[in-house]
């Protein structure tokens, strides 16, 4: 028994002088040692060193606390278009003035009212007066604006001004005294800071999510089909926005508004990790130019771009490799008089870098025709500054006004034109005006009235041109009654509906 203890303690006194002498010689492999907290110091990994006066530790009770208050649900209503089941006239809901005009027609079946279709986005209130900024697609063609505050008080909107080549609308609510969101400055905005997106996804009211920003001047030619002259220079984030998004706001960590969510890129419709938003230096320019002016002040340089990328810097041994490659000149644009000429490559306007034509774009976006503003261009490898005076798409310096519709397109919501001579022979008439397109007003809303049907009469007054038929229209009041035939019908055909 005894040597068995004497083995043992042999054994482990020269365990131990072998890991002595491996430790003092630094041989072999060095363990990784896990510390109690009493031994090892242990610190969060932020910094609480921010400019947004906050701590990083993800807390974005402030950016909520700011915004929920100024950001609204915006409830649109469409007619649907049902002129398929078109009804004949029901001379029954007339107002009894009217019916002298028909003697005393037999009874007919009422004509379908069209039905309503509803759409639900967000807004921002930017104004203690009720001005809110939504998205264009938000409140396109709709007849009725809801806007519902955050404390459930609701509101008739009216539509101020839109400018579809930003998806951007100005809409107001008789209020005063309302929160609302100060605009940032977007451009100071950084890739890989925190962003919260406020709006109502699903119909769910005052819903906050968050994000970083995951990239900026992002162009994802959303708009190209909707407008001939698109500005896309989104903030791209990964906040979660859904449908019901739209309008709504992006802020920073200090509940400060750096956009207006607009577009998500989704194979599904759903969120599916991107989102994109209208920078707020852009949103600023456009509802001021809206308020003011009632449409957008935009200026132009009248040239043809597009990106440079490596194909073309090969196809046209270009030194360098980003910007913004002038393929052409429209005579007399505003870049030819400053002296750009084709295959120029702008790489600065107002001193920003141009890496691509979204940032030109959102850059010459921001001004109105007659600013100067100072570009670079690089021509036989070197840099050249000049000043551009921007013209407005006519050409010239001038303000732009909001064309006012004639008064059969402004209250008829329509388009019109003259009848030729085979027209007029054709349906045995001697006068009228020809219904070409139908918008949004009271012949698509309130009546079956199709394109192509001609209008004749005018409250019993015969219609001789489209001319004669604004005539008849801007002395008119209270309620309208129009009679005409459809190409092939010998049927003459009535329609009636208030104006008011």
């Amino acid at each position: 028994m005894r040597n068995v203890v004497l083995f043992a303690f042999a054994v482990l006194l020269g365990g131990a002088m072998m890991f002595g002498g491996l430790k003092y010689l630094d041989l072999g492999i060095s363990p990784q040692v896990v510390s109690s907290a009493s031994e090892t110091p242990v610190h969060y990994t932020v910094n609480s060193d921010t400019r947004y006066g906050l701590s990083e530790a993800h807390d974005f009770t402030l950016a909520a606390e700011h915004s929920l208050p100024a950001v609204v649900h915006i409830r649109s209503s469409i007619r649907v278009d049902n002129s398929a089941s078109a009804q004949p006239f029901d001379y029954r809901m007339l107002p009894d003035p009217f019916r002298d005009f028909f003697g005393n027609p037999q009874e007919r079946s009422p004509q379908r009212e069209r039905p309503m279709r509803q759409g639900s986005g967000s807004g921002v209130v930017i104004s203690s007066d009720g001005y809110i900024v939504t998205n264009n697609h938000v409140i396109d063609d709709a007849t009725e604006i809801e806007v519902v505050l955050n404390d459930k008080r609701s509101y008739e909107a009216k539509v101020i001004g839109v400018d579809p080549s930003t998806d951007i609308a100005l809409i107001k609510i008789k209020e005063s005294d309302l929160p609302y969101l100060q605009f940032a400055n977007s451009d100071e905005v950084r890739v890989g800071e925190w962003a919260v997106a406020v709006g109502n996804p699903f119909n769910l009211s005052s819903t906050v999510t968050a994000g970083i920003v995951s990239a900026k001047s992002r162009n994802i030619n959303i708009m190209r089909d909707r407008d001939r002259a698109p500005i896309e220079s989104f903030i791209q984030t990964d906040a979660a926005v859904n449908p019901g998004n739209s309008g709504g706001a992006l802020v920073n960590l200090n509940g400060d508004l750096i956009g207006i969510n607009t577009a998500i890129a989704s194979p599904t419709g759903a969120y599916s990790g991107y989102a994109f938003a209208v920078p707020s230096n852009i949103v600023h320019k456009v509802v001021t130019d809206l308020k003011e002016y009632g449409v957008v002040q935009r200026g132009f340089i009248g040239a043809l771009i597009r990106d440079v990328n490596h194909a073309l810097a090969e196809e046209y041994d270009l030194n360098v490799s980003n910007g913004v490659y002038v393929d052409s000149l429209t005579a007399g644009s505003a870049a030819a008089e400053a002296g750009i000429e084709a295959g120029d490559i702008i790489v600065k306007v107002d001193d920003v870098e141009t890496l691509g034509s979204s940032t030109l774009l959102e850059m010459i976006g921001r001004h109105r025709p007659g600013d100067q503003v100072p570009i670079t261009v690089v021509r036989d490898g070197r840099e050249r500054e000049v000043v551009v005076t921007l013209k407005n798409r006519a050409g010239n310096t001038d303000v732009v006004t909001l064309e006012k519709d004639p008064a059969a397109v402004s209250m008829l919501g329509a388009s019109f034109a003259d009848l030729t001579d085979e027209e007029r022979e054709a349906l045995d008439v001697r006068g009228g005006a020809k219904v070409v397109e139908l918008r949004h007003g009271k012949l698509q809303y309130e009546t079956n009235i199709r394109e192509g049907f001609v209008i004749t009469k005018v409250n019993r007054e015969p219609v001789k041109s489209v001319d004669h038929l604004n005539e008849i229209l801007e002395n008119e009041e209270g309620g309208i009654m129009i009679e005409g035939k459809y190409p092939g019908d010998d049927e003459t055909h009535y329609y009636a509906f208030g104006l008011q």
